[in-house]
């Protein structure tokens, strides 16, 4: 027993290290980077499709959209929050608000998932939600 207490602590100083890195991270995220890993997430949603004035549109076409948005809306943008509610909520034309339906049929408005991930993103890795 006394020969694996080494690696035991070793490996558990290694966890600890590994959870206090993820946690300063993501506590050091700006917001650029947490619009940044929205758009990532919308793009990645697998066999998703993000409903935009009616037309579907896969993760990767609904990503360059909302990244689109964003150039457009240029210094008006300067948090997370802005970025939902201004480029990835709703149609600027139509007005009528985006949404996501997963594989498994269920449709939700984009404001709704893109809030959950940014406190998703936002949170400690150590809290439950």
């Amino acid at each position: 027993m006394s020969r694996r207490m080494p690696w035991v602590l070793s490996m558990a100083l290694l966890f600890a290290t590994f959870a206090f890195a993820t946690f300063a991270f993501a506590a050091s995220l700006t917001e650029e980077q947490k619009i940044d890993a929205l758009i990532h997430s919308i793009e990645v949603l697998p066999d998703a499709q993000f409903i935009r004035n009616g037309s579907a549109h896969d993760g990767k076409a609904a990503a360059e959209h909302m990244q689109k948005k964003r150039q457009y809306a240029g210094d008006r943008i300067k948090t997370a929050n802005d970025f939902i509610v201004c480029c990835a909520s709703r149609s600027s034309m139509s007005g009528k608000p985006y949404q996501i339906r997963f594989a498994n049929g269920e449709t939700v408005d984009a404001e709704v998932f893109l809030r959950a991930e940014l406190k998703r993103i936002e949170a400690s890795p150590g809290e439950t939600h």
